[in-house]
């Protein structure tokens, strides 16, 4: 009866731990490592063949965004997690794939002139459809038989649609023990969706530990307080910029936005336009609109039963193709704009930042956690001067840091729901999903508390039956990022990597061009790279 830590130790992104118990492998998630936290997302610590099942807490592609990639590797078992969080996989984890296809291409395309060897995608869309074919679903509160030795229930987590913290009862040599993943907890009083529940039981709690080290900042309401900076911003003649989350934060943020219209609280523009542009966050709007039972917390189901939907009013738009995303910055006008990456290092909310960042009159507004390193830290952090797209864009925008939006529980909700767990206490409490600093410092706190709790390494092995440690595990010190303390770019190459990622993006943005413009674009493109092949 053993447990292993292969993601998320001492780290946030890249959630993978795995059980044995009476001869099986269980995985509880298989996330990719993104940021400071990756090293290698290509390479499983384990061979998938021998993984029996996989169990996913939520959708959240640091938690399920290298199951496509297991399977690829030869995993044939079974993959079990809630309803909703089962259908929200099926949109994120085929948009991951497409990524990583079109990262491949653009990859490829460079090397084949270079006479290097192509390379694969990490995994492709087929193998995310592979991946799916394998998923079985239940209900939160329901008692599985997963096999022989192991029972396993989800118990509503509150942190994204279909989130779980796991339950799971291991018999083997050693008796009954009862093991507590939390996955990632929600923070309170969210809306659309329920509290955390509580568990009042367990053994052994792997917990999450995101926000360990600090309470959130909550305004009295996020209606008002997010209406205030629209209406202050509409006044000046700018926009709002919103970079967020495609699933979740983005339908969270539509849900406030139709409370405001309703009750008139943007007076300066009260019909005023909102756009969400992005293709993953419309297609997850369409399963937030869909079958929610058991699912959403009572002011929300107050809503459905009076027949109002939840995410739609009058001035939504949701654009699909690139050309309807770059007219947005043509038309003048003020307006809310909600876009992915939530933390600005792809995708169009870069676009964005680039027309809104220099102008006086306008908002840039974050609603949601920015690694070390990205984008969004650099401008939380005050930077003056960023580079996008390969021009040096002034940071005169208001920067707004809307930390109530968060949907991790912050410091004291985190020790609110352990000190739940008390019939019988914890024998020992695996602090995880945090910066380095984080874990120790939540680990610590718990301790000061009277529990037994520690931060473990990557690849610690720990004996359950024997509440013993059997191997410490390694230190993986973090991939270093392109800035400096500073906020500016460590060196030319790094200037040079982030001119690489802009055009990038410009090329995908050009997808669907006219044939005669695009043919133009990669003549001068390879003019370039002949003349700086060397």
């Amino acid at each position: 009866m053993k447990l292993t830590f292969f993601g998320a130790a001492k780290a946030v992104t890249g959630s993978c731990h795995c059980l044995e118990v009476g001869g099986k492998k269980i995985l509880i998630d298989c996330g990719l490592q993104q940021g400071r936290d990756e090293r290698d997302n290509r390479v499983l610590d384990f061979a998938p063949g021998y993984i029996d099942y996989v169990i996913v807490t939520h959708a959240h592609i640091d938690h399920s965004g290298r199951i496509p990639l297991l399977v690829k590797q030869g995993f044939h078992g079974k993959i079990v997690t809630t309803r909703l969080t089962g259908q929200l996989m099926s949109i994120m984890l085929r948009d991951s794939a497409h990524i990583q296809e079109s990262d491949a291409q653009w990859q490829n395309q460079k090397g084949k002139r270079a006479g290097r060897a192509p390379v694969e995608p990490l995994y492709t869309i087929a193998d995310a459809e592979a991946a799916l074919e394998l998923v079985t679903t239940c209900e939160y509160g329901e008692l599985v038989d997963l096999c022989e030795g192991v029972r396993l229930r989800f118990v509503d987590a509150g942190h994204l649609l279909g989130s779980a913290c796991v339950e799971l009862w291991l018999t083997g040599d050693g008796g009954t023990k009862k093991i507590v993943f939390s996955g990632d907890l929600g923070n309170r009083d969210q809306p659309i969706i329920r509290d955390p529940q509580y568990i009042d039981e367990a053994d052994y709690v792997v917990m999450e530990s995101t926000y360990g080290d600090r309470l959130h900042e909550v305004p009295e309401s996020y209606t008002e307080a997010l209406a205030a900076i629209i209406d202050e911003t509409f006044a000046r003649g700018g926009n709002v910029i919103i970079p967020s989350f495609a699933v979740g934060r983005t339908q969270e943020l539509l849900y406030f936005i139709r409370e405001m219209k309703e009750r008139g609280l943007v007076r300066t523009h009260p019909d005023f336009p909102v756009c969400v542009d992005s293709p993953l966050a419309n297609e997850a709007t369409k399963i937030f609109s869909g079958d929610l039972r058991g699912y959403l917390d009572e002011e929300a189901l107050e809503v459905v039963k009076e027949g109002e939907r939840l995410f739609t009013f009058p001035g939504l738009m949701m654009t699909e193709s690139s050309e309807e995303s770059k007219l947005l910055n043509l038309d003048k006008s003020s307006k809310v704009i909600i876009s992915a990456s939530g933390m600005c290092d792809a995708g169009r909310i870069r676009h964005h930042l680039k027309h809104n960042l220099w102008r006086e009159e306008c908002a840039i507004v974050f609603v949601g956690y920015q690694g070390e390193g990205t984008l969004g830290r650099h401008l939380l952090e005050g930077a003056k001067q960023v580079r996008l797209f390969g021009e040096e864009i002034a940071v005169n925008a208001s920067i707004y840091n809307f930390q109530g939006l968060s949907s991790h529980a912050d410091r004291d909700h985190l020790l609110q729901w352990i000190d739940q767990v008390k019939d019988p206490a914890p024998q020992q409490i695996f602090v995880v999903h945090g910066d380095a600093q984080v874990t120790e410092i939540f680990a610590n706190t718990l301790r000061e508390k009277g529990l037994p709790a520690h931060a473990p390494l990557y690849e610690e092995v720990f004996d359950l039956a024997r509440n013993v440690m059997l191997a410490a595990g390694v230190e993986i010190a973090p991939k270093k990022t392109s800035f400096a303390s500073t906020g500016r770019p460590s060196t030319a190459y790094h200037e040079l990597e982030l001119a690489a990622m802009d055009l990038l993006s410009i090329i995908r943005a050009s997808k669907g061009g006219a044939n005669k413009d695009l043919a133009q674009f990669e003549k001068e493109l390879m003019a370039l790279i002949q003349k700086w092949d060397r």
